[in-house]
């Protein structure tokens, strides 16, 4: 069975974080493994509270796991501190692990930080040239680049600039664009991944996105092709969703994928 690692946040909504990528692993038929960075305390409504795991523990998560079982993918989402990103990148070495997935979490929904503040440099710097996909939404991708995104012609000027950082492929995510639900797969050449845009507002769409990107990978597919699957996947996703507590609506994940 293929295999795929996530290295993140503990939501106890389920909407999010590991659990919300153990889902969507699940779905596409990927045995998942999980890391936990922090433990958060929120709901629907957003996130009340951060307790970083110790850097010692999530080394020792990570080198436990990894001298028994390698990913076939791996996913980075909440990472919190400037240590783990450089963890990671010597792990990354160390294990030569292949298929790395950035999602890169700064802030939540709610506006709450959810990073120490040289985290979208150190993600820049040093974590960007390990990756296969970087899968930031418009926000992450302006503070990533210092590009103000507001236009799809931004998002095309910030793909490049990510392209530079040394990720091979860059899709920048359009969700929170004002007329359009539109996502930039870029690889050296730009491809436009349209939908219908669906009103509301959804807790989890950046982690279940890269996860399906990460399950993708993990399957066999390319970069191009996992792009175009996870937005068709998650373009079935938004019509599957449900109000259960007082915030943003959660993703019904227990339907099978194609």
């Amino acid at each position: 069975m293929k295999k795929a690692l996530t290295i993140a946040g503990f939501d106890p909504s389920g909407g999010a974080g590991i659990q919300a990528d153990l889902k969507v692993f699940h779905l596409f038929g990927i045995y998942g493994l999980s890391v936990a960075s922090s433990l958060t305390a929120q709901n629907t409504k957003g996130v009340e509270g951060i307790l970083p795991v110790s850097r010692e523990f999530v080394k020792k998560q990570l080198d436990v796991l990894l001298s028994d079982i390698i990913p076939d993918a791996t996913k980075t989402g909440m990472l919190y501190s400037e240590y783990n990103i450089e963890l990671i990148c010597r792990v990354i070495r160390k294990y030569a692990l292949q298929n790395i997935v950035v999602d890169p979490v700064f802030i939540s929904s709610s506006g709450r930080r959810l990073a120490e503040r040289g985290v979208p440099e150190a993600i820049r710097k040093r974590l960007l040239p390990f990756c296969a996909v970087v899968t930031p939404n418009i926000y992450e991708a302006s503070v990533l680049t210092g590009i103000a995104i507001e236009t799809i012609k931004d998002m095309e000027k910030a793909a490049v600039r990510l392209s530079e950082y040394g990720c091979r492929n860059v899709i920048v995510t359009g969700g929170h664009l004002k007329k359009a639900a539109v996502d930039l797969f870029y690889d050296g050449e730009f491809h436009y991944l349209r939908s219908r845009k669906i009103k509301g507002e959804f807790h989890g769409t950046g982690c279940t996105f890269s996860s399906a990107v990460t399950a993708l990978l993990a399957g066999g597919k390319t970069a191009s092709e996992a792009a175009m699957l996870a937005k068709k996947f998650m373009d079935r996703s938004l019509k599957k969703t449900f109000g259960t507590g007082r915030g943003m609506r959660l993703f019904d994940l227990k339907y099978d994928t194609p």
